[in-house]
């Protein structure tokens, strides 16, 4: 029998940003951005505590997003289909590729606290798919441990920091970015970072103007477009949370239905991750039982077929 506990199923009602937080747009002044920003973060600081038993499928398909934004701040022609094809469908243990290496660094990201160590930091470098020498790397680390221990509110915190890399390395603009949500995540106390800020790096808060030149980390008034990206993202992560708490209620509501053997190591893989294979095989799930029940998910409309293909599919809430 599958014994999963509806009321972890979600908080009771996922928050949202405030109506008047969105209001404004990229000509706010400084001080109500920030303000704006403190609104926005203030909405998701719930969110980012809890631990709804979808948790681990928003904070991946979050990750997703900013691993595909990440992908045209590198110049590739990946999308998040290919991203999410390259994570999911290798086999186990196998190298998912450049893209798909930057894809596990943003879950990284997501799903360990909030800490840079030296160690931590020459990983995730070459995961994003950099080199740096590891007195540089220490370095750093000491700089966002200052960071994340100031009294710098923590939407400046990220941009300074991500500022700090960029005039280091011009050319390694993504871990700056991959550093500005984990050192929001520290300032704020938060136990695990959410992949929120690349997702909007090529977002209208970061042009000057309409058709402009993209803002980058430590230019003028960046400050003030990181916290209106904030705003935007914060709202994002807080649309997608009720949109998932919505499916993870219908699919743990439906799995009494299901008499399969291995169902309800299945359920929670759903709700742990963005996607699973649809021909997963466990101890106690064939690869013709698995593709049966993910069959019975879609007839009570659980679950949604992520890939669009008839063979190799791809599931998630």
């Amino acid at each position: 029998m599958i014994r999963l506990d509806p009321a972890t199923a979600s908080l009771a009602a996922p928050p949202t940003v405030p109506a008047w937080a969105l209001a404004s747009g990229r000509d706010a002044s400084e001080i109500d951005a920030a303000f704006q920003a403190g609104a926005a973060l203030a909405s998701l600081d719930a969110l980012a505590r809890a631990q709804p038993a979808w948790a681990g499928a928003w904070r991946h398909r979050l990750a997703l997003r900013c691993a595909a934004a990440s992908m045209r701040l590198a110049g590739r022609a990946v999308d998040a289909a290919a991203l999410r094809d390259a994570w999911h469908l290798r086999p186990a243990g196998a190298d998912p590729g450049p893209a798909g290496a930057i894809l596990g660094g943003w879950r990284q990201l997501a799903a360990q606290p909030p800490v840079a160590s030296a160690d931590r930091l020459e990983k995730i470098v070459e995961m994003l798919g950099f080199h740096w020498d590891g007195s540089a790397l220490a370095a750093l680390s000491t700089e966002i441990d200052e960071l994340g221990r100031s009294q710098r509110p923590a939407p400046f915190a990220a941009a300074a920091v991500a500022a700090h890399v960029v005039a280091m390395r011009p050319d390694c603009e993504l871990l700056a970015w991959w550093l500005a949500d984990l050192v929001l995540a520290h300032s704020l106390r938060w136990p695990r970072p959410l992949p929120l800020l690349m997702a909007l790096a090529f977002a209208p808060a970061f042009r000057a103007e309409a058709g402009g030149t993209r803002l980058r980390p430590g230019g003028e008034a960046f400050e003030r477009a990181l916290c209106l990206a904030l705003v935007q993202a914060a709202a994002d992560a807080c649309r997608l949370a009720a949109e998932l708490s919505r499916r993870a209620e219908r699919l743990i509501a439906a799995a009494p239905k299901l008499r399969a053997k291995g169902a309800g190591d299945v359920i929670q893989r759903l709700l742990d991750d963005d996607a699973v294979s649809g021909s997963l095989t466990t101890k106690s799930l064939s690869r013709f039982a698995s593709r049966r029940l993910f069959d019975r998910l879609q007839q009570l409309d659980t679950v949604r077929e992520l890939s669009g293909r008839a063979s190799f599919r791809l599931f998630g809430l």
